[in-house]
């Protein structure tokens, strides 16, 4: 069953990416994370009453509470550089470079979770990174280059955070109802946020949002806080070092998506690159 929802967190979350790329287009990528966390929490919460597990917020144990603040604080710090690295870049050369923290996560699993490591799994992490480094497309004039170098710099941390709250988020959820942690780290991820934007005096550009900006803000807000349910659902039964590679099937969501309404294409070496991926990922089922 954690597989399913596993594959059910890749789906929404491979929407979110072209939702909120339309979304931050004319709104600082900071203050747009900021609103569509609001929207998150509140759906969040919203099924943590629907399932019943908020008379259980007094059973949870100060480690479960800390990992899971810890994770809602490493969450934060990916989407600040993962929405900040797509409203430099475009989405099918941002996506893989964050994607790549499939392999770190798994990595990770082996030592802290000590999740077992076996000849399918390394090769499955080979495949994958190889697919990765194939979608990493290089401008080649000096000024695109320069502007290549700053969203790779925001790629590479959003992956790099990505895999902590992973981790983080697989040891907290083990104490708790996963609706509930995901509503509680949510509230750490809308604290984080906001205390950027007022730190960067961008809130004062919410009333230069245009409709438009503000309904895909909102829509990518529900498609997350989905795509979160699921993906701690599925972290709770499963392996970290299986469910993330799967999670992060979204790529090939995202890429059709951005094909067909953003006009974003591929290279050859990027197609294969993407199908490396997709092939290593499905190998973890076997």
């Amino acid at each position: 069953m954690w597989i399913l929802f596993a594959f059910g967190s890749a789906i929404f979350a491979g929407i979110t990416a072209i939702l909120a790329k339309i979304g931050i287009k004319n709104t600082d990528s900071n203050l747009a994370t900021a609103i569509r966390t609001i929207v998150i929490l509140v759906f969040s919460w919203l099924m943590v009453f629907i399932v019943g597990s908020q008379n259980t917020i007094s059973e949870i144990s100060t480690k479960t509470l800390i990992f899971l603040v810890l994770s809602g604080l490493a969450t934060g710090a990916s989407w600040l550089c993962y929405f900040k690295a797509l409203q430099l870049g475009d989405v099918n050369k941002v996506t893989p470079i964050d994607k790549s923290s499939t392999v770190l996560t798994m990595i990770l699993a082996f030592i802290i979770l000590g999740e077992s490591i076996t000849l399918l799994k390394v090769v499955a992490m080979v495949i994958i990174f190889i697919g990765t480094y194939m979608m990493i497309e290089r401008k080649k004039t000096e000024e695109k280059a320069v502007k290549n170098n700053k969203w790779l710099v925001f790629a590479c941390g959003s992956a790099i955070f990505a895999s902590l709250t992973a981790i983080l988020g697989k040891i907290g959820i083990q104490g708790v109802e996963s609706n509930l942690g995901t509503a509680i780290r949510t509230i750490v991820v809308l604290i984080m946020a906001w205390i950027v934007v007022f730190l960067t005096k961008k809130q004062g550009d919410i009333k230069k949002i245009d409709k438009k900006s503000w309904k895909f803000i909102c829509l990518s807000g529900v498609t997350t806080g989905i795509s979160w349910l699921c993906y701690y659902r599925a972290l709770q039964d499963g392996q970290a070092s299986i469910v993330v590679p799967i999670d992060k099937l979204s790529i090939l969501i995202t890429i059709i998506f951005s094909y067909m309404f953003l006009k974003e294409k591929l290279n050859k070496k990027s197609l294969i690159g993407l199908i490396l991926i997709v092939v290593g990922t499905l190998s973890l089922l076997v």
